[in-house]
């Protein structure tokens, strides 16, 4: 993926030293364009060595925000038997396509703009400039994965069980690297280190012509940013549509409480029907195997209790007691569609500067360079990169289960010592629980089992 090169490269050493400032491509792989020297402003020390110490603090932070955030994702979906659902599994592609694009570019990319030359060769030029292309390619196929997968879910049950399977989301994911590698080959291949200057070189792309390279940013707009986005946008309404539908018709009951209200009170519906739909017939809660409706979360089977006593077990909930199962699965579905819409906002708006000014370099590159050198490109390549590390603070804010899974990860790194327990005095007996906190204990331990 073309990326901004920062609207200047550090002065060279001497105070009479040239700054180079960009004049062809504004975003390329590894971060650099063209570059023409002319004799510097007049610039104060200071004011130098402020813009270094934002540009490499930023640059840090991001870098690592993004690889601890996203090596977090990969070893808790990888460990948590919970979390190895459908969804979860398009997760683990996308944080893994981030990790990618900070471990991959961004080193490559502020290290020459400090430096003001590119020191790692034709072979890094041309790999950095690929593998961001591949991680931003997977990074919105994946999007558009969830997207689909989350629509046939929730709108399509009876559809999407045929289908909706971790293997088939394996081929799914192999498919979108595949896709995004072959779609990226262009960038290698016209990717080369060229001498911008005296003791001057820079990464770029030089393509053959005017017209490939504005079809080419063309091309990548509609591929990777606006058919996506319209897809995501039509799928995540019908998403929305479904579940408010859902809640407003049938969220107080689910299938089985409706049928025995039927057989009992003389109402029609029999076995196997369930709340009434807008369309006439019962909106069939289906799930895969061992899930519980929101696609992030895996109900493991629960061992039945020996024994069972159902003078003790907890009543039925009531009116006001809380949500009942279908009304629960709907607001877990809610929840997990909001930060999943979250997740595809965060990422087009880190996106749309870049893929916006590649497309206004194309067809206009004096007027783009007049309009976004200084501030504006020194923004959009750090917002850029900024979308490989906001992933993990959605999850850790929005998912209540991956924060759970986290620390329960954590735990299982690093086990607390177990604390000594202490022991009785040679003349002194160990204490004997009363009889009241034995049928307290007893109550509360067969209360809790449930019914069988």
């Amino acid at each position: 993926m073309e990326l901004l090169k920062l609207n200047r490269s550090l002065p060279g050493p001497g105070p009479g030293a040239a700054l180079c400032r960009p004049e062809g491509p504004l975003l390329n792989g590894s971060g650099a364009g063209n570059l023409s020297c002319e004799p510097p402003r007049i610039r104060g020390a200071g004011t130098r060595e402020l813009e270094l110490a934002v540009r490499i603090t930023l640059y840090a932070a991001i870098f690592l925000m993004s690889v601890a955030g996203n090596v977090l994702i990969i070893v808790v979906l990888g460990l948590s038997r919970r979390l190895r659902t459908v969804t979860n599994a398009f997760l683990l592609s996308l944080a893994v396509s981030d990790l990618l694009l900070a471990v991959a570019c961004m080193p490559f990319t502020l290290l020459p703009n400090l430096m003001g030359t590119f020191i790692f060769g034709t072979v890094v030029c041309k790999a950095v400039s690929y593998f961001m292309g591949v991680s931003v390619s997977v990074s919105t196929l994946s999007l558009v994965a969830i997207a689909l997968e989350r629509y046939s879910a929730i709108c399509r049950p009876l559809q999407a069980r045929v289908w909706q399977t971790r293997s088939h989301a394996a081929r799914v994911i192999v498919a979108t690297w595949m896709l995004s590698g072959l779609l990226m080959v262009p960038y290698p291949v016209y990717t080369a280190v060229q001498p911008a200057g005296p003791r001057v070189l820079q990464c770029m792309h030089r393509w053959p012509s005017a017209r490939i390279r504005q079809t080419w940013s063309v091309l990548l707009l509609l591929l990777l940013f606006f058919v996506p986005g319209v897809v995501m946008a039509v799928a995540y309404g019908l998403i929305s549509r479904e579940l408010y539908l859902g809640l407003r018709f049938d969220g107080d009951s689910d299938c089985e409480s409706q049928s025995q209200v039927g057989s009992q009170g003389g109402l029609p519906g029999g076995a196997g029907q369930g709340p009434a739909h807008p369309n006439g017939h019962c909106r069939s809660e289906t799930r895969l195997a061992g899930e519980d409706g929101d696609g992030c979360y895996v109900q493991l089977p629960r061992s039945r209790p020996a024994l069972e006593m159902s003078a003790l077990t907890a009543p039925t909930p009531g009116p006001g007691s809380g949500p009942r199962p279908a009304q629960a699965k709907l607001l877990a579905k809610k929840r997990v569609v909001r930060m999943l819409l979250v997740i595809v906002v965060l990422f087009f708006l880190c996106w749309l500067p870049v893929y916006s000014a590649n497309t206004w370099r194309a067809f206009d590159g004096p007027g783009a360079h007049r309009a976004l050198s200084g501030a504006p490109i020194s923004f959009i390549h750090l917002l850029s990169y900024a979308s490989a590390c906001v992933n993990p603070l959605v999850y850790c804010f929005m998912h209540r289960r991956f924060r759970q899974a986290c620390l329960d990860t954590c735990a299982r790194c690093c086990p607390r010592p177990p604390r000594a327990r202490p022991r009785p005095l040679p003349d002194e007996d160990p204490p004997t629980p009363s009889i009241a906190s034995l049928s307290r204990l007893s109550y509360t331990t067969i209360s809790t089992l449930g019914p069988g």
